[in-house]
């Protein structure tokens, strides 16, 4: 696939699930994770919610245990291996916008795919508003009676800032901050927590 062209105006959204991480505090890499009640992935659950919240097309980035991993991505989302994942979550978002500014998308939508609870609504409220060219320009992030949380949504005009700007484990919290992106406020759809450990997970892991 060729790069879009500079004259091409973008259009829609992009999720990018960040899945790379070894798990070391869960005990496994959370790309595997299946819930044991239900059977379903962590990954396939991120990847329809975001396509159900308006993600015109969903990347997961792989990383840790990536041969593994890739089958529990759905068939009709693209999985793309982040080679320096051992370096940070930051490794895993610049492997995703690189594979993101491959597409005609206006802006994405960041998730970590340890948050398998979000509903599709904060998706759908966070890409409120804003359509065609206007997402190029979009900075947003989810919070949660205040506190900064998940999902992020970038425009395309943001991707190579943040990007070259990503540090270690803290990925872009530096340049949201920077560039005062616009908090929207999601606590009355969501509790925002992720899960770090087996112990929080409903039904508990299936580590088959």
């Amino acid at each position: 696939m060729s790069r879009v062209d500079a004259a091409q105006k973008p259009s829609g959204a992009v999720g990018i699930v960040l899945a790379a991480g070894v798990g070391s505090r869960y005990g496994m890499p959370k790309a595997l994770v299946r819930d044991h009640a239900g059977g379903w992935s962590w990954v396939g659950r991120a990847c329809d919610t975001l396509r159900s919240g308006g993600c015109q097309r969903v990347i997961v980035v792989l990383g840790a245990e990536s041969d593994r991993a890739v089958g529990l991505v759905p068939g009709w989302a693209e999985a793309v291996v982040a080679e320096e994942w051992r370096q940070g979550l930051s490794e895993s978002l610049r492997a995703g916008l690189r594979a993101a500014e491959l597409t005609g998308a206006g802006a994405a939508v960041i998730v970590p795919v340890d948050t398998p609870m979000m509903p599709v609504g904060v998706v759908e409220r966070l890409l409120s508003g804003a359509d065609g060219r206007e997402q190029a320009n979009l900075l947003r992030q989810a919070t949660y009676a205040g506190a900064p949380g998940h999902p992020v949504v970038m425009g395309r005009e943001h991707w190579h800032e943040a990007a070259r700007t990503a540090t270690g484990d803290r990925g872009a919290r530096a340049y949201l901050a920077a560039q005062k992106a616009e908090s929207v406020e999601c606590r009355d759809l969501w509790d925002g927590a992720d899960v770090d450990r087996p112990a929080t997970q409903p039904g508990g892991p299936d580590v088959r």
